[in-house]
């Protein structure tokens, strides 16, 4: 299931690039901000820049980066009504946010900015007082401090990421890059993700309904075999998949598949299929080759009707409106 629900309009690759502040503070997460820069700066469009990435302190001073290193910087909290998305890579528990920082952010909200956390970077947002009503999720270490603090917002506790209109939350730190993917996915399409995706050597695609933490390793179910059956189902959508039918060609009897399934995915064998079938979806109508009565047959939906729901229920978004925005021109 998608957990960030798109709410700005898409923008098609060669059009003015997006500008993007990566704050950055005293005790500044070092991998956490090396993941926004490389997203959204150092990787860019074959024909033109996606995004602009600027580095913008909120704090002045000697700031201490994790791993020893030290820059002499000047606050530029002035700035942030400029950008269009404001990543806050990281944030220390035990830092209280100014009034002054808090004012500017405030105000970039208010000016229409997004915002995108990485792990604890929803701590600082939420100390400022932008989080109240939204979905957020941080690392699966704080959960218990963010929902103390958090007292009027949803948390999630066993997501990848998850958002709620201008505020859009990761959970552990890698989890900030298939945020981050997700964010360019819905400005650009599926084809300049998997584009960026390919440049960093990352699987495509991570839902971010995805369990964040699990008690086994993946491994553990690859090593099984596990993974083998569900590349093969991927390959067979257009077929029914019963749940019967997945336990039959992974060896296992339907209670031990449901098992497994919620262990490893963090969903059930009909939620993971309806994901994946809306995902090859998406791909095929990126594409002018497959009426839609076509895509909804090969991607297992076998009608419209029944791909038109799962993809409202999913993407707030109707597939017409979907190729519409997303179609290569």
């Amino acid at each position: 299931m998608n957990k960030v629900e798109p709410h700005h309009t898409i923008q098609p690759a060669g059009t003015m690039p997006k500008k993007v502040a990566v704050l950055a503070y005293d005790q500044l997460c070092t991998f956490e901000y090396g993941i926004a820069i490389e997203v959204f700066d150092t990787i860019q469009s074959k024909t033109a820049p996606l995004y602009q990435a600027e580095t913008v302190p909120i704090e002045s001073g000697n700031l201490r980066l994790a791993g020893g290193l030290r820059t002499q910087c000047v606050a530029q909290l002035e700035r942030l009504a400029e950008f269009d998305l404001i990543i806050v890579p990281g944030w220390p528990l035990h830092k209280k946010v100014s009034s002054e920082m808090a004012s500017a952010l405030q105000n970039a909200h208010e000016a229409g900015a997004r915002f995108m956390t990485i792990c604890s970077g929803i701590f600082l947002l939420g100390r400022a007082g932008l989080t109240a009503n939204t979905n957020i999720t941080t690392h699966w270490q704080y959960i218990d401090q963010l929902r103390a603090e958090a007292t009027s917002e949803n948390v999630e506790d066993n997501v990848l990421y998850c958002g709620t209109g201008q505020i859009m939350s990761s959970a552990g730190s890698a989890a900030g890059i298939d945020l981050a993917l997700e964010i360019v996915r819905q400005d650009f399409g599926t084809k300049e993700a998997n584009r960026l995706a390919q440049r960093l050597v990352l699987p495509a695609h991570r839902e971010g309904g995805q369990k964040q933490f699990v008690p086994r390793p993946v491994a553990h179910a690859q090593k099984s075999g596990f993974a083998k059956y569900l590349d093969e189902v991927r390959q067979k959508l257009d077929q029914s998949w019963t749940v019967k039918e997945m336990a039959a060609l992974c060896h296992m009897s339907e209670r031990t598949l449901m098992r497994r399934f919620q262990e490893v995915m963090g969903l059930s064998p009909s939620q993971w299929l309806i994901q994946e079938r809306v995902f090859f979806a998406r791909s095929l109508l990126e594409e002018d080759h497959f009426t839609i009565d076509e895509i909804a047959q090969k991607a297992g939906f076998n009608t419209p009707e029944t791909m038109r729901h799962h993809f409202r229920t999913h993407l707030k978004i109707s597939p017409v409106v979907y190729r519409n925005n997303f179609r290569q021109k």
